[in-house]
């Protein structure tokens, strides 16, 4: 594990494996770098992949208060450290910031967005998981999270109180304010067309059909999108299936 000191002189950690082009891995809500870990491992034989805990998330820092475009300096950092300019991946709300950091002129190369949550929402749900924070109530953070940014039924989230991994869940309830800012705050579509990088827009087949609309709108407003829906897909980041994609659009 190696780590870079962000602009605002905070920790970031990561790890570089492979060889080749380099790439990022941006990761969405509850996840820290072992969710990128599986696609890291298949991309490192084309890539030399860098693979990151975003800040305060895993062995990352945490400086407060938080704002998007200290996340945006983050990768920019890690774009530093990669030589200077880097392809990027983005899953989830991680696509989000992915696609902010392009917005504001980062140096990246090639672009692949999974499942961006680009539709929006109302910025009043930031105010809310904020108090909830702010109160101590983590687990209650985490439930608001997966109802009303997730979309999960009320009984799912209650069968999920007694989940293994609700600890971890309840441990990074805090950056769930971060991810929100992220799905309320998507790129607006006057600012997409001074993207010049490539970028591949990717959903599941399986995600509600005005997810895939919206991700397939955000790829035509783009000047150099291409959209792809994938069969059988869904939310979650089957690496198996997403290395080969990620793997012909940017070595193409």
């Amino acid at each position: 594990m190696s780590k870079v000191i962000s602009k605002d002189g905070t920790s970031i950690e990561f790890d570089r494996t492979g060889e080749g082009p380099p790439i990022i891995l941006v990761v969405g809500a509850f996840n820290d770098r072992s969710t990128g870990a599986h696609l890291a491992k298949l991309l490192e034989s084309n890539f030399t992949v860098i693979n990151y805990d975003r800040r305060g998330k895993g062995a990352s820092g945490d400086t407060l208060p938080y704002a998007i475009e200290r996340e945006i300096e983050d990768l920019e950092a890690l774009i530093d450290v990669a030589g200077g300019s880097a392809c990027v991946f983005g899953y989830s709300s991680g696509a989000n910031l992915a696609l902010k950091a392009a917005v504001k002129g980062a140096a990246i190369s090639k672009l692949v967005l999974y499942e961006a949550p680009v539709e929006g929402h109302d910025n009043n749900l930031v105010n809310q998981l904020s108090e909830l924070i702010s109160a101590g109530r983590r687990g209650d953070a985490v439930e608001f999270f997966q109802s009303k940014l997730v979309g999960l039924p009320d009984d799912v989230v209650t069968q999920l109180r007694n989940a293994p991994f609700r600890p971890y869940l309840e441990a990074l309830a805090h950056t769930t304010v971060y991810d929100t800012r992220l799905v309320c705050e998507p790129p607006l579509r006057e600012e997409l067309v001074g993207i010049s990088t490539p970028v591949l827009v990717v959903t599941g087949e399986e995600s509600k059909d005005s997810f895939k609309q919206s991700n397939e709108l955000l790829a035509t407003d783009l000047p150099n999108g291409q959209y792809i829906c994938l069969e059988g897909q869904n939310h979650h980041l089957e690496a198996p299936v997403l290395a080969p994609v990620v793997k012909k659009f940017l070595l193409s």
